[in-house]
């Protein structure tokens, strides 16, 4: 029985500026990644956060094509965002928001070189998440007190 290479395989095999031959490692995934870890639970809720926020964006441009479209288009879209279902969209993207943009900060200041150390990652991590959680309740206490008065 002949060997049957997997072109996979072949796509692992690189080399190196002196020519020298080197295994490409594989990309992490889902099974690797230990989620009790702050590193990897912040890493993938990033990536999470993103795809909600690509979906939030719909979410927007429809409600600027209703309000565009006339008074009729924008009071359906006004009653979707108003129903229970529409205010608990709402709050995940307000979360969602606050989320990526708190951890983008996090990551540049990774890029600049600080913060790799685990207690640092630790701290941070653990900032990032209370500051979700209370921009989200601030950011909604402001908005209804807004549309309150």
């Amino acid at each position: 029985m002949a060997h049957n290479p997997d072109a996979r395989e072949a796509l692992m095999i690189g080399t190196r500026t002196d020519g020298t031959t080197v295994r490409r490692p594989l990309s992490p995934h889902l099974q690797v990644y230990d989620m009790l870890q702050m590193s990897s639970a912040t890493s993938i809720s990033h990536r999470i956060t993103g795809s909600a926020w690509s979906v939030g964006l719909v979410f927007f441009v429809w409600w600027i094509l209703a309000l565009a479209a006339g008074p009729e288009s924008y009071a359906r879209a006004q009653w979707f965002f108003g129903s229970f279902v529409g205010v608990i969209v709402l709050l995940g993207l307000t979360a969602t928001v606050w989320y990526h943009t708190l951890n983008g900060v996090r990551h540049l200041v990774w890029d600049a070189g600080y913060g790799y150390d685990i207690p640092t990652t630790y701290r941070t991590g653990w900032a990032v998440i209370i500051g979700t959680g209370v921009m989200t309740v601030l950011t909604w206490i402001v908005g209804i007190i807004a549309w309150a008065s």
